[in-house]
């Protein structure tokens, strides 16, 4: 029996690779441009760190978390998501100690246990990005902006931002007590997660994607009801300030976000065309959380983006860029002699830093030309017996067909002069 890779997990082979290193280097680009520093932050983390992080009423941590005992009967959970890691490395390393705010990205893979399907993995990749030591409406709105930049140098435009203030701890106090005074009639109508968050965070109901608990709530009391007035003025001030960025929003009332951190504003990403799962970026503020894993009051704001759901957006709409020729030349050697003097010259080309390999199965000439163009070689070098009493290499061109020869004395410097000519055309 042949071993498989874990279920909700996938190999990304050559190909596919390059289309990932596109996006993240498009993330990477756009961060710089703001002014973010990138963070990485072990795989695995205390499990208590997540517990109080990310929330015990969340989905997250009642069904989703890798967790397990290390050899020291310590508990430790593969890290489902990035912002309480980011947090706590916050604290630990004293970067409040900084010039503040912190701004801060990250892309690396995170673990969750749950049902794959399109777009959902067991093991995902996410982008995210999050500012800690400020609570200016001006930050959420630029955080916000950051990722409408990002998706516009993608070329995806069919976007639309949702955006709602989930309010502080005491609007949102008012708030719990209206939405229960609103379910309690019809509690038992609530699928039985929501009826657990009844009574333990109501607010997620609103968040449902089960239909009998959306027609439940509709007509329920929603956070935007109870803001006080410094949440409701920051919201103001936020949405403000996306207009003048040019930001396509929408006031969503209902949005809440899935995670218990969340403060004040709270946004997603919507994208057509990619199926039912049609976010493709969440994120808000989060105030407390730094206070609650053991830091220093320190306000935040961020998202995160699973990298899978970009691509197929990308892929949908034809946006991936079509893949490069890796390789400038490929030498053909014909007998062992002349691969030595061969593999002599390859090593001089590749202290140019040029792309070039060459065919290591010692097959015939025409078995290594169909090599070197499936490879997507632009030229051939082909050396064998006859080129070795001449000192000369043959340089074949695979495009046009073309050759020429050249003394294998000045090989080096005639290879790097058409690459050059190539990288400037």
């Amino acid at each position: 029996m042949t071993i498989q890779r874990p279920k909700g997990t996938q190999d990304l082979l050559p190909g596919t690779v390059e289309q990932w290193q596109y996006l993240e280097e498009t993330m990477r680009s756009v961060c710089r441009d703001y002014g973010y520093d990138e963070i990485r932050t072990p795989m695995f983390e205390a499990t208590e760190l997540f517990q109080r992080g990310v929330g015990q009423t969340t989905d997250i941590v009642n069904k989703e978390m890798y967790t397990f005992l290390d050899k020291g009967d310590r508990s430790m959970t593969l890290r489902p998501e990035l912002t309480a890691s980011v947090c706590r490395a916050y604290v630990e390393n004293k970067l409040y100690g900084q010039p503040q705010p912190v701004k801060l990205f990250y892309i690396g893979p995170m673990f969750r246990y749950e049902r794959p399907q399109s777009g959902r993995f067991r093991q995902f990749h996410q982008f995210g990005v999050e500012v800690l030591g400020a609570d200016q409406a001006v930050v959420d709105a630029e955080v916000i902006s950051l990722v409408w930049d990002l998706y516009r140098r993608l070329g995806l435009t069919q976007l639309e931002v949702h955006v709602n203030s989930v309010g502080c701890p005491v609007c949102r106090t008012k708030h719990r007590a209206l939405l229960q005074e609103f379910l309690s009639t019809r509690r038992e109508e609530l699928c039985k997660d929501c009826g657990d968050r009844y009574d333990r965070n109501p607010l997620r109901i609103l968040d449902c994607k089960n239909a009998t608990c959306q027609a439940v709530t509709i007509g329920a009391p929603t956070t935007r009801d109870t803001l006080c007035e410094d949440c409701s003025t920051h919201f103001g001030r936020v949405l403000g300030l996306l207009g003048v960025a040019g930001v396509v929003y929408r006031v969503n009332p209902r949005l809440v976000r899935g995670l218990d951190y969340y403060t004040k504003t709270a946004f997603e990403v919507m994208v057509e065309e990619i199926g039912a799962q049609s976010a493709i970026c969440g994120g808000g503020r989060y105030d407390g959380l730094v206070e609650e894993i053991g830091g220093p009051p320190t306000p935040g704001f961020g998202f995160a983006m699973g990298l899978e759901r970009i691509l197929a957006a990308l892929q949908v709409k034809h946006l991936l860029p079509e893949e490069k020729p890796k390789l400038f030349a490929m030498l053909v050697a014909l007998g062992e002699k002349a691969q030595t003097e061969g593999f002599s010259l390859l090593s001089a080309l590749r202290t140019h830093e040029l792309p070039v390999s060459m065919d290591l199965l010692s097959r015939s000439l025409k078995a290594q030309l169909k090599a070197a163009d499936r490879l997507g070689a632009r030229y051939a070098l082909i050396l064998g017996e006859e080129e070795l009493e001449k000192k000369v290499l043959v340089i074949r061109d695979l495009t046009l067909g073309e050759q020429i020869e050249v003394p294998l004395n000045q090989a080096v410097e005639e290879i790097h002069k058409m690459y050059q000519r190539g990288v400037n055309a």
